[in-house]
């Protein structure tokens, strides 16, 4: 979790909440879209109001779709221990499809249509030693709980 020591990759991303991390996304108060990374407005071209508001999203997805990254990004991506990882499409109940790293599964077990929950991980260590921590999903039982 959010620690002392940790810092977020990005400010207004996520947060750690009592039942744990959530990606912060914005819903439309007229029409009920959801959006994320958050928006300023609502982007439904059939909605006339606009109007966003923060909310919390669902920690809990099913994988859409996937791929593995097997070359090293350029510079602007950083990663302490890079090594090939998954990159995953995971749909939440807010009819969102969210794109982040997938974790604690090996690349040839995964499988579309996995139940994936949210989980906040070190991305790299800056130069203060702090460990920046992005968001990530694995499976859904590798915490306990299928759904």
């Amino acid at each position: 979790m959010h620690t002392l020591a940790s810092t977020p990759v990005a400010e207004g991303l996520f947060q750690a909440a009592d039942d744990g991390p959530h990606l912060i996304g914005t819903r439309c108060a007229s029409c009920g879209s959801h959006y994320f990374p958050k928006s300023l407005s609502c982007r439904n071209p059939q909605c006339r109001d606009k109007q966003v508001a923060d909310v919390l999203l669902s920690r809990q997805g099913i994988l859409y779709s996937y791929t593995v990254q097997a070359y090293q990004p350029p510079g602007l991506f950083r990663m302490d221990d890079w090594s090939p990882y998954a990159i995953g499409m995971v749909e939440l109940p807010e009819g969102l499809r969210v794109m982040g790293m997938l974790t604690g599964i090996a690349n040839a077990d995964i499988r579309i249509g996995m139940a994936m929950e949210l989980v906040l991980e070190p991305l790299y260590r800056d130069a203060q030693g702090q460990a920046v921590l992005t968001y990530k999903f694995r499976p859904a039982a590798a915490a306990g709980g299928a759904r």
